[in-house]
């Protein structure tokens, strides 16, 4: 299966915050392919998202904003493409939102939560992507780091996969 997973952190409570990116490039069931970045949000940080992830305002002040990293990973985001993201909505209202902050057109795409299918493949105390990767033995060193979250999660698609079988897991594939 070909995909690419997608975390975001932000810089507070508003979906058009975003302040890191990664992308964990799936192809034929293998990671080929990383991408994080800091994103300067251009709005003010909220000291508990800080406390979260440990990105702060003077660390994205010379970061790129998102209109000028998104000619560079807008391709991952087309009707064809799959995006893979745990608890999807969060991700997909981040990258929305964020999108219209810039006047920038929103993309469709191919969406699979792994928080859904870990809900209904699993049974576990919690659903929450360390709880996940606990319990499916897959490394996740800094939750909350982007590129830490996306791997992990495109490690829980790709466990999934091996244990279940692309028909099961498409069944979960929705458009964006």
């Amino acid at each position: 299966m070909n995909f690419v997973a997608l975390d975001f952190e932000t810089a507070n409570s508003s979906r058009n915050s975003a302040c890191s990116i990664a992308l964990t490039v799936v192809k034929n069931n293998q990671i080929i392919d990383e991408l994080y970045s800091l994103i300067n949000p251009q709005v003010p940080f909220y000291w508990k998202n800080t406390q979260i992830h440990g990105i702060t305002e003077k660390q994205v002040s010379s970061a790129p904003t998102f209109a000028e990293l998104w000619p560079h990973i807008s391709g991952f985001f087309s009707k064809e493409k799959l995006v893979v993201a745990h608890n999807a909505s969060f991700d997909c209202s981040v990258l929305t939102h964020t999108l219209q902050f810039y006047d920038l057109p929103v993309p469709n795409y191919l969406i699979l939560d792994t928080l859904t299918t870990s809900k209904n493949l699993f049974t576990m105390d919690n659903y929450k992507l360390n709880t996940v990767c606990s319990n499916l033995g897959i490394t996740l060193d800094h939750h909350h780091n982007a590129l830490n979250d996306s791997q992990a999660c495109a490690n829980i698609l790709l466990y999934q996969l091996k244990k279940y079988g692309v028909a099961t897991l498409s069944d979960f594939i929705k458009s964006k």
